[in-house]
C-alpha cells in the first residue's frame, strides 16, 4: 500500500508506551534467561512501524545516552511525532517515513533491541517476511527482538468476530463509522442469544475489549485489509528461517496459567520433551491464546530457562506495593496499583517488600537486598528462588537491568518529566518516566502538572493554583499539592 493511502495517514491510531517494550524489560528477561545484552544506557534501539512514536520519545527522554530510530508508513503520524521530538530537544531519536519493502536497511546500521509491535499480523505476508528479513539482517549478536501478534488457536474465533463485523459494514465507508457499526451489530448479537450461550460468551468477552478502544484505535485493530494470526509455532519456524531463536514472552505467565499446573507439566514432559516451542503450543491450546508478546534472539545464544540465583543477582527489583496491617496477628497486606492483593506472615517475604517499598520508584539490586535481608530467613536457595519468581510472575515485584531517572523522593522544588509536561492537556494519558502512563483526566491535575518544571517551590505552587482556581480554598488547595505530589512520585513521574 503507497503511504498516501495508509489508512494511519487519514484514521490517527492512539500511540502510548508500551512497557513491555521498553529495554530495560527485553534486557531483563535476557538476563533472567542467561543472556548478555547491551546496557540499557548504551543501546540502539529500532521500533518497525513506529505510528507517532509515542513509544519511543519517552524511552529517549528518559535515557539520553541511548540512540532510537523509529520508520512507518503513514508520514502523517511522523510528522507529528518530529514535532514532539523537537518540543523537547531531543537529540538521540529519528524518526522517518519509509516503505519497509524498500528500505535501505544497511544504512541503518545493527541494533539491540528491535521492537515490532502490533505489526506482524496486521500486514501483508510480504511485509511480515521483510520484517523477520531486517530482524535477521540488523539484530546485533546479543540483541533482542520484540514482535506481538494475534495468535492461533485463539485467533480463529477472532477471525470469526471480524468476519461477522466487515459483512455488517461492508457498504460503509468511513472508518470511525465502520465501527461503531459493528460494535452496535456485535451488541445486537449478543443480546439476541441465550445469556449461558458459549457464541454469546465469546463475544461478549471481545466487545468488551473494544467498547473500552476508540472507535480509531478499535478500526486498526479489527477492520484493517491484513489480518494474520499465527501460532507460536509458525512464528518461530519463520524466525529460525533467518537464524533467529524463541526466547521467552515479554513476560512471565501469570500465576494462573496452565504452565504450572503439575499434571500439565507431565503432560508436556511426555508428549513434547524439552522442546519449549511444542510445549508453549500445547499450552496455547490450553489458554485457547488469542495474543503473544514474544521475544527472539540470535540462534547460536545459549539460552538457560531453569531460573537461577547467579541470573536473578544480576538484575534488579522494585515493587509498587502499599502495605497495611494483615488480618492475621503479625502478617500484612500488600496491596499492588492494579487492585490485587496478597497477605503473609513470612518474615522473609515482609522484610523483602519492606525494603522494596520504601525504596520505589527506584528499584534495588538483589546484592544489595540480600546483606540487609540477612537474617529474616529470605534466601536465594532454591525455594527462595522459585519464591522470587512466583512474586515476579504475579507482578508484585518486578525485574530490571536500568534504573529510570526518577525522584528518590519528593523535593523542594518538583520536577515533573518534559514528556508529562508537554502532553498534559492534550491527551487522556501522560507518560511516565517508568514508561507507564497516567490518566489525566482532572483540570486541576493537569494545570498542576504543568507547573512542575523544578523552578517552583510549594509556596509558588500555591501561589500560581490560587491564580487558576480561585474556587477553591487555601486549606483544599494545600491539601491537593501534597496529594497530587505524591501520586505524579508513585506513578514515576518526578525526575531525579
Amino acid at each position: 500500500m503507497h503511504a498516501a493511502q495508509n489508512s494511519h495517514n487519514t484514521v490517527a491510531y492512539p500511540g502510548f508506551p508500551y512497557p513491555k517494550t521498553h529495554p530495560d524489560s527485553l534486557a531483563a528477561m535476557a538476563i533472567l534467561h542467561g543472556l548478555n545484552p547491551a546496557p540499557v544506557e548504551a543501546c540502539r534501539v529500532l521500533e518497525i512501524g513506529c505510528n507517532e512514536g509515542a513509544n519511543l520519545i519517552p524511552m529517549a527522554y528518559a535515557i539520553p545516552t541511548s540512540e532510537f530510530v523509529g520508520f512507518d508508513l503513514a508520514g502523517v503520524p511522523i510528522e507529528r511525532g518530529q514535532e514532539r521530538i523537537h518540543d523537547l530537544g531531543l537529540a538521540n531519536l529519528r524518526l522517518f517515513q519509509a516503505d519497509m519493502l524498500s528500505l535501505d536497511a544497511a544504512a541503518l546500521g545493527t541494533f539491540d533491541y528491535i521492537i515490532a509491535h502490533g505489526f506482524y499480523a496486521w500486514v501483508p505476508e510480504r511485509v511480515g517476511e521483510r520484517m523477520m528479513v531486517l530482524f535477521g539482517e540488523l539484530l546485533t549478536p546479543n540483541g533482542i527482538a520484540f514482535v506481538s501478534y494475534n495468535a492461533k488457536p485463539g485467533g480463529h474465533l477472532r477471525m470469526m468476530i471480524r468476519e461477522m463485523m466487515l459483512d455488517h459494514v461492508r457498504d460503509i465507508e468511513e472508518p470511525t463509522r465502520r465501527m461503531a457499526e459493528s460494535i452496535a451489530f456485535l451488541q445486537f448479537l449478543v443480546q439476541s442469544r441465550p445469556e449461558d450461550d458459549p457464541t454469546r460468551l465469546l463475544i461478549q468477552n471481545q466487545l468488551e475489549h473494544m467498547e473500552k478502544r476508540s472507535l480509531e484505535g478499535g478500526f486498526h485493530d479489527w477492520l484493517t485489509e491484513a489480518y494474520h494470526p499465527a501460532s507460536i509455532t509458525e512464528l518461530v519456524e519463520h524466525a529460525r528461517s533467518h537464524g533467529l531463536e524463541y526466547l521467552s514472552e515479554a513476560v512471565l505467565p501469570l500465576p494462573h496459567d496452565p504452565t504450572y499446573r503439575a499434571e500439565v507439566r507431565s503432560m508436556l514432559e511426555s508428549t513434547c520433551g524439552g522442546d519449549i516451542v511444542r510445549q508453549e503450543q500445547k499450552l496455547d491450546y490450553l489458554r485457547a491464546r488469542m495474543y503473544r508478546e514474544t521475544l527472539l534472539c540470535r540462534a547460536d545464544r545459549v539460552i538457560d530457562r531453569d531460573f537461577t540465583a547467579e541470573n536473578l543477582r544480576r538484575l534488579m527489583l522494585a515493587s509498587a506495593v502499599e502495605s497495611s496491617a494483615g488480618d492475621k496477628p503479625g502478617s500484612k497486606v500488600y496491596t499492588i496499583p492494579a487492585g490485587f492483593r496478597m497477605e503473609s506472615h513470612d518474615a522473609g517475604v515482609m522484610a523483602l517488600f519492606a525494603e522494596l517499598e520504601a525504596n520505589w520508584p527506584r528499584p534495588m539490586s538483589l546484592r544489595e537486598l540480600e546483606p540487609r535481608l540477612s537474617g529474616t530467613g529470605f534466601r536465594l536457595d532454591n525455594e527462595g528462588v522459585t519464591l522470587l519468581i512466583h512474586l515476579i510472575s504475579a507482578k508484585f515485584v518486578s525485574i530490571h537491568a536500568w534504573c529510570a531517572p526518577v525522584a528518590a523522593g519528593i523535593t523542594t522544588h518538583p520536577r515533573a518529566s518534559a514528556c508529562a509536561r508537554l502532553e498534559a492537556g492534550t491527551r487522556e494519558f501522560a507518560p511516565t518516566l517508568l514508561h507507564g502512563m497516567l490518566k489525566l483526566e482532572d483540570a486541576v491535575l493537569i494545570n498542576f502538572l504543568k507547573l512542575l518544571d523544578g523552578t517552583r517551590d510549594r509556596t509558588a505552587l500555591l501561589k500560581q493554583m490560587q491564580e487558576q482556581f480561585p474556587e477553591l480554598t487555601e486549606e483544599r488547595t494545600r491539601a491537593g499539592i501534597e496529594s497530587s505530589l505524591r501520586l505524579l512520585f508513585r506513578a514515576g513521574m518526578l525526575e531525579a
